[in-house]
């Protein structure tokens, strides 16, 4: 099974045997990796009819509900690691959401768009919102509410007290089998993924 770029990323940073959260887990894939590579366990969560049907699918434990207001039924759990992949930016009050899964995980893993990449401020002196493989949505039917730098996201992290650990940025435009970007990264990552906890 193979994994998107930036979940393989992900999937990488996990210890064996931990018990995961997963929120937008999307069809489960992430999941039902590393319960059979990596020997997890854990709960996704995911707000799509059909993105939750592929999880049950799939035999996953899987809550349908809005990763904003569906975390309480979670209060009294404690995981090794909290994924948010691909969906902060689609979050209304995203600083709150960050904050909660800090409580929620010993470790947060969150990977986000980069909109400053060199193809979005093309477009954008040309007058439109970007509209490719990654952001595939008009301006007006975006499910993206946030649009975020990688150093806007890096800063936010600094101001609410978490502390980044590690962080992979990743252009998945790239040709090579290695998507991970190592220099002018705020111009050439497409995707920043970063593990962090609290200060």
């Amino acid at each position: 099974m193979r994994l998107r770029d930036d979940l393989a990323v992900i999937a990488e940073w996990i210890p064996n045997r931990s018990k995961i959260l997963d929120l937008g887990c999307g069809d489960g894939m992430l999941l039902q990796w590393l319960r059979e590579e990596k020997n997890c366990r854990g709960y996704g969560v995911e707000i799509s009819s059909e993105k939750f049907n592929q999880c049950i699918e799939k035999s996953l434990n899987v809550i349908q509900a809005d990763i904003e207001s569906g975390l309480s039924i979670f209060d009294k759990n404690r995981f090794d690691v909290v994924i948010l992949s691909q969906a902060l930016q689609a979050t209304l009050k995203t600083e709150m959401v960050l904050k909660r899964i800090s409580d929620l995980g010993k470790i947060v893993i969150v990977s986000i768009p980069n909109f400053g990449h060199w193809s979005t401020i093309i477009s954008l002196l040309r007058g439109h919102m970007p509209v490719n493989e990654r952001l595939p949505f008009e301006w007006f039917d975006t499910p993206n509410l946030h649009f975020a730098t990688i150093k806007d996201f890096e800063l936010l992290l600094e101001n609410l007290g978490f502390k980044i650990v590690e962080a992979a940025y990743l252009n998945e435009y790239q040709k090579s089998k290695s998507k991970k970007v190592n220099f002018f990264v705020t111009l050439r990552c497409t995707t920043a993924i970063y593990k962090f906890g609290i200060n």
